[in-house]
Formats: C-alpha cells, structure tokens, sequence
C-alpha cells in the first residue's frame, strides 16, 4: 500500500489532527463570509457536529475519506491487502458504523445532519455552502407554515 516504515507511518499518525482541520476551517471560513453563524466541534449534540448551526438545528460533519471509509466497498479490500489489515478493517468499519448511529440520533432529536467528504470541501467549496443555505431556507419554510 505505501512504502513508509512503521516509524514513518506512525509518526504521521500521531499528527492527524480531530479538531480545526484544514477541510473544517475552509468550510466554517465560508459559511462566516456568508454570514452564517455557527459553533464548531459542539459538545452537547451526539458525535460532537465539526459545526452546528444551532438556530436551525443543523449538524454538518466534515469527514475525510480514508477514516470514514468513502467508497468502502473499494477500500475494503485494498486495506484486507494491506499491512496492518487487522486494525484498519474493524476501525474504519466501525467509524462507518458510529457515523450512521449518530445520524439516526441526531435525526430522532429533530436535528437536520449534512456529511461532506474532504474532497468535496475542498475542490467545491461554494457548493457545500449551498447544501446547507438550501437546508436553512427549507427549515425557515417549514417553521413558517407551522
């Protein structure tokens, strides 16, 4: 898979960050531009949203691609290939596994949950932006019908 030594690996390890990543600073710096306030990593809500919008009750999550195993299917097995199979495989399934726990919490609570793989920040920032201001102007709709 990669030709890094154990030291190398593990000292690359040890520097992924769970807070303020550079997918999550992009997306909150964007949605401030617009005005949109917000609070990052929010402790109160399950799974702790990267941001929550807390007057609409919307949590987005910023996920990177390897540990919330996008394309699971594919990655999957290059990780049964790979070295260290035995951790990665349970890990990454298990974070797939939590992700979808909590979503269905967050949902049951009445909150509105919005998952972006990095990339997707990323090359397509101004997009994810309208995911969200288009989830805000669908929850102002509801709440005025109400």
């Amino acid at each position: 898979m990669d030709n890094l030594t154990k030291e190398q690996r593990h000292k690359n390890m040890v520097n992924i960050k769970g807070k303020n990543t550079s997918i999550e600073v992009c997306l909150c710096k964007a949605l401030w531009n617009k005005g949109i306030r917000y609070r990052k990593n929010y402790n109160k809500l399950p799974g702790k949203p990267d941001i929550a919008i807390t007057k609409y009750k919307i949590a987005v999550f910023c996920d990177s691609e390897f540990f919330h195993g996008k394309d699971w299917e594919v990655l999957k097995p290059r990780l049964e290939a790979g070295n260290n199979a035995e951790y990665w495989v349970p890990k990454i399934s298990r974070n797939r596994e939590r992700d979808e726990e909590v979503n269905k919490e967050l949902l049951f609570l009445g909150w509105t949950v919005i998952r972006f793989w990095g990339k997707e920040i990323k090359k397509n920032t101004d997009e994810c932006v309208k995911v969200i201001e288009e989830a805000i102007f669908d929850i102002k709709m509801e709440s005025d019908i109400d």
